[in-house]
This record gives C-alpha cells, structure tokens and sequence, in this order.
C-alpha cells in the first residue's frame, strides 16, 4: 500500500544532534553590530521535546542611551536598564563563558540570523576586553536550513513569520528567552520536516551551512542590485557564522 508522504517521512529518524540543543539570543540597542550594545540576553539548553533543560538570562546597563525605537521592540528603557541591569563587561564575559562550555562540550547552538548575534556579542566582548568567541563551533541557525530547504515559499523569514509555519508556539517574540527558545524549537522542527535529506551529523550541518549561507547573500545581493537598492558594485554579506 502507498503510503502519504508524511508517513514516509515518519520513516526516518530526525538526526542525533536534536537531541540536545542549545539556545542563544540578544537584544540590543539597534542593529548595527559593530556600535550597538547588549539589553538583554538568554543562553539555554532544550532537551529533544523542546523541553528547557537549563536557561540563563541577562539585563545589561549597556552604558549608552537605548532609543525609543530599540525600546518599544524589546521594552527595556534606558532608566531600567541602568536601575536594575549588571555591567556591560560582566554580562558579556558570563554570555560568552555559557556559550563557550555549550559549545566546547559539542552541543550546537541554534541562533536565528547567527551572524548577527555572534557578531555583535564578539565586538562587545572585544569592547569590554573579554577574550571573544571568533568562531563558535557547532552552530544551527533555523533562518539558513529554512531558505535551503524551502527556497521558494513566499513571505517573510522573520522568526515569528517561521515559527508559525512551523507551528511553534512563539508568546512574547522579541524577548531574549522567548526567541532563542522559539528558535531551537523551530530547528527541532527542521529536523523533523527534512530528516531525509538533513546531515547526519552537526558538523556536517555547521558546513554546509556556510555555503549555503554564501549563497542566500549571493542571490539577495542580485536581487538588491535589481531592484536598485544597493549598487551594482555592493555585496550582501555571506559570512555565517561570524561576520
């Protein structure tokens, strides 16, 4: 008897890395990786039910105005985060030290958009003098394995836009625990959907990631230049998972 398509993808095993996974998130003063500070920050770990094993947040003073527009996103002012955030340089050493016994113990960290969050807490840990994480091994970012996996469905890539296709439940998006939680709960779902086609391993993923990666910014960096947002001679950044 044929069966369905999702009882022939029930018929394969989602990859061992599912198992444990962990999770990584910042909010910010902006988007700018290179002058934007940290608000607040979460570093999980999520067992293979999407299930929180273990969750850390943080409040940082950043030690700069955060402007309104940062502020209604993720609702810390700067009188609150100045009242009730650690410092700047503590939080950044105790972010980076939880990522760095993740990943140092070979469990791989989902990050959604991973350049961005890598990249900014690696200018932050440089600004406060922290010895920076400058190329986190293994690393899933659910944005990547989605536009490879399903290139052409239309829409937004945002993580609430992804979660929802994935019917992950996602309260209280733009939140630091709510979306690295979100996040890795989005990847178990990748895994799950293309477990036939997936890499065996993380190690594998973290690889083809990089292409794929280069890739999506290449095709962007077309689409941009015909578009006319950005000049012929521009490039959309490829770099994953640190820029």
């Amino acid at each position: 008897m044929k069966r369905r398509p999702d009882e022939q993808l029930a018929l394969f095993d989602t990859p061992d890395w599912v198992s444990v996974v962990g999770v990584f998130d910042l909010e910010t003063t902006g988007v700018d990786v290179g002058t934007d500070r940290i608000v607040t920050a979460h570093v999980g770990l999520l067992d293979a039910s999407g299930s929180v094993l273990d969750a850390r947040g943080w409040l940082a003073d950043p030690g700069i105005e955060i402007p309104a527009g940062a502020a209604a996103i993720h609702g810390i002012s700067t009188a609150y985060a100045r009242d009730h955030g650690r410092p700047a340089p503590v939080v950044v050493a105790e972010v980076v030290a939880a990522l760095r016994g993740l990943l140092g113990a070979g469990i791989p960290v989902v990050a959604y958009n991973a350049p961005y969050d890598f990249s900014l807490l690696k200018h932050e840990a440089l600004r406060h003098g922290v010895a920076p994480l400058l190329d986190p091994f293994p690393v899933i970012d659910p944005l990547v394995v989605d536009k490879a996996y399903d290139r052409w469905r239309p829409g937004k890539r945002t993580l609430s836009v992804v979660a929802a296709h994935y019917a992950v439940r996602l309260d209280g998006a733009h939140e630091a625990s709510a979306d690295a939680v979100a996040a890795g709960r989005v990847a178990q779902a990748l895994a799950g959907r293309f477990a036939p086609w997936l890499p065996e391993t993380v190690h594998e993923l973290h690889t083809r990631q990089i292409s794929w990666a280069r890739a999506q910014a290449a095709s962007l960096t077309e689409y941009f230049v015909r578009i006319g947002r950005i000049d012929p001679d521009d490039r959309v950044d490829g770099s994953w998972p640190i820029r």
